[in-house]
């Protein structure tokens, strides 16, 4: 009986995930921009590793509010090399998937384990120095299977993933299923005060999950007592054998200084989008109505990383 529930929460996960798209009636606009209309950096969204986000699609809304604060966004469709464009600016990679890990329905029948890298050990050893050469790098990997794909990524430049689900155990869902949205503020100290969240009160997050940084690196979104990291070996099927972590002082968004570059890292990608989710068509991300400072809050990451490399 209990393999039967397990079973079908797993199929109506799957079922709602592959119902999230874009909200394309979703338009905020950016009031005073960065740049003139097509004057500012070069923005590569990666979508060479068959990203579960893309501009035309999940991060729609996440290219379209770039492109009103001036930026140019283009997709990247290429393996990373040493040759990486001099002009891009940012480096996106959101959720990025190695090819045995994505199919044709949502990737969702092959979100289990193994999960080996997105990147070849080339890749990473290419986008590592342009990072440190000057370059910016924006990694999103979201909950299983995403961390484990970009793990040896984000090790390259000392984060830790975990191949799991951040959920907070006070939920009424806890244990067997992973709550749904975590709120970081300025008043409980789970959102940093910092340069990046100026103007921003709380930010919101859509499960996900948390990870260790490295010692120069500064936690954005940490995670509080009440978190654990549950290990599935299979995307959204729980159960009492499943492996559980404390995820006290985890981070869920950080930044690090990295030779003469700077990396973002955030275990979350739904927060940067704008999504309808389930039949209901329940807005997930910055159209969310309790998520209003997620748009100066990416803003600001944006221009943290767009800056002066002279």
């Amino acid at each position: 009986m209990k393999k039967n529930i397990l079973f079908a929460l797993f199929i109506c996960c799957a079922q709602l995930g592959a119902q999230q798209i874009p909200d394309r009636s979703f338009d905020p606009p950016v009031v005073s921009p960065a740049y003139p209309f097509g004057k500012g950096s070069l923005v590569l969204l990666d979508e060479a590793h068959h990203n579960f986000h893309t501009a035309e699609g999940r991060y729609l809304v996440f290219a379209e509010i770039l492109k009103k604060d001036g930026y140019r966004v283009m997709s990247g469709t290429q393996a990373f090399t040493p040759a990486l464009p001099k002009e891009v600016k940012i480096l996106v990679i959101a959720n990025a998937l190695n090819a045995i890990n994505a199919d044709g329905n949502d990737g969702r029948t092959r979100w289990k384990l193994p999960v080996p890298s997105a990147f070849t050990a080339d890749e990473i050893r290419s986008v590592n120095e342009w990072v440190k050469a000057g370059g910016s790098l924006f990694l999103i990997a979201d909950h299983h299977p995403f961390p484990g794909a970009s793990f040896d990524l984000a090790k390259s430049f000392g984060f830790t993933f975990y191949n799991g689900f951040a959920t907070d155990t006070l939920s009424d869902s806890y244990p067997y299923r992973v709550s749904g949205v975590a709120l970081f503020s300025k008043k409980d100290g789970s959102l940093a005060i910092h340069p990046l969240t100026e103007n921003v009160e709380q930010v919101a997050t859509f499960t996900g999950q948390a990870f260790q940084i490295p010692e120069k690196a500064t936690s954005l979104l940490t995670l509080g007592k009440q978190y654990k990291l549950l290990l599935p070996d299979t995307a959204w099927v729980f159960g009492q054998h499943t492996q559980r972590l404390p995820a006290k002082g985890f981070s869920q968004g950080a930044v690090l200084e990295y030779g003469k570059g700077r990396v973002a890292i955030f275990g979350e990608a739904a927060m940067f989008s704008g999504q309808l989710k389930g039949q209901e068509q329940e807005p997930m991300g910055l159209n969310a109505p309790f998520a209003g400072d997620n748009i100066p809050f990416l803003l600001n990451m944006i221009h943290w990383l767009d800056y002066d490399k002279k």
